[in-house]
């Protein structure tokens, strides 16, 4: 059955192949499929565990870090190594442009490489953003060449370096990053109906968070890192942009987009603004994020990864039902989402007194 099929364009259909299907899901091997991605990420942190200990590859405590204890970092390079094969295979198992599914890898191996470099050793922030914006005009050509239109191809351009620095700020407390990038993956894969290629790719992402998850939360015994943080939000919006270039509806499926990404956007926006405002050097690490508020006036990260996570699962069911309204529904639940977020932003940093007075957790 056709599947991401761009409205207007000719481009093939991806196609999964024949056999036993639910909903047009060939679940006799996806379910195979999800499990090994989960085991592959399992994996992976353990492995890179054992990696960063062997190597002193620590994340120490400090004034401008939310953890108290000496922890090991790069565990999500197994969700990379996960995520990466799924759409190696992509071109045969689910007839995915080749082109498009190259340029993915690439831009991978830049957001993920250089993650990867700045966990063993400081790599310049202005390094780590042009391999991002690099990322993100692969998947922007690649898109054009398979007859994406313009605001489509910009779509990506924009969203690869956005999505890859909102996770990368993001990620400060146990399970926050890797519970969201499930929900909101699992959000792009029920918009993309659940017989699509982009689904299939969306839910090996979603699995691969659960299977890093166990050793990221209720108690962080390895972080992401910065492999680990790019790839989520570099998968987010690849797996958005395909989404945006298959959809037949248009653009009008962007509003429906940011319900699942509200709060981690509006954290991470809001913040930077102020810091910028501010005049401090906002590029460098801090406590000043409504989440690392919160985790502070709880003096426990568990309960706010936990309310991250209740509103954008809301947020994923109300963008499920937005998805199937006219467009004056959709902006208009986008716009209600974001404004109660940025109310909450606010509320949430001033739950300890001035925010700008508070150095650590």
């Amino acid at each position: 059955m056709p599947v991401l099929q761009g409205m207007g364009h000719d481009q093939t259909a991806f196609e999964l192949r024949s056999g036993l299907s639910v909903a047009g899901v060939e679940w006799t091997w996806l379910v195979p499929w999800l499990l090994a991605s989960a085991v592959i990420a399992a994996i992976g942190a353990r492995g890179a565990r054992w990696h960063a200990l062997r190597h002193q590859l620590l994340d120490h405590p400090g004034e401008r870090r939310s953890h108290k204890v000496p922890t090991p970092r790069g565990g999500g390079i197994g969700i990379a190594l996960a995520w990466g094969l799924a759409w190696l295979v992509a071109p045969w198992l689910l007839q995915v442009p080749v082109t498009l599914a190259a340029a993915v890898l690439a831009g991978l191996l830049l957001v993920g490489g250089v993650g990867f470099v700045d966990d063993h050793r400081t790599l310049s922030a202005w390094w780590r953003l042009a391999a991002h914006v690099a990322a993100g005009a692969l998947i922007a050509v690649a898109l054009a060449a398979n007859g994406a239109l313009p605001w489509q191809a910009l779509f990506a351009l924009v969203a690869v370096p956005v999505l890859v620095n909102v996770w990368n700020f993001m990620d400060g407390i146990d399970g926050l990053a890797a519970s969201q990038a499930a929900l909101v993956a699992l959000a792009v894969a029920l918009l993309s109906g659940m017989a699509s290629a982009g689904a299939v790719l969306a839910l090996v992402l979603v699995a691969a968070c659960a299977g890093f998850l166990p050793m990221n939360f209720p108690r962080a015994r390895i972080f992401l890192g910065d492999v680990g943080s790019g790839t989520l939000g570099y998968a987010i919006a690849v797996q958005a942009s395909v989404l945006v270039w298959s959809d037949v509806g248009g653009a009008g499926l962007l509003p429906v987009l940011l319900l699942p990404l509200s709060a981690f956007l509006v954290d991470a926006t809001l913040t930077l603004a102020w810091r910028i405002v501010r005049g401090e050097t906002w590029w460098t690490a801090h406590v000043q994020h409504s989440y690392q508020q919160l985790a502070f006036s709880f003096a426990d990260h568990r309960p706010v990864t936990l309310l991250y996570g209740a509103w954008t699962a809301c947020a994923l069911l109300l963008a499920v039902v937005a998805a199937s309204r006219v467009a004056s529904f959709r902006f208009s639940a986008a716009a209600v989402c974001l404004l109660v977020a940025a109310v909450a932003w606010r509320a949430a940093r001033g739950s300890v007194g001035h925010p700008d007075k508070q150095d650590r957790h």
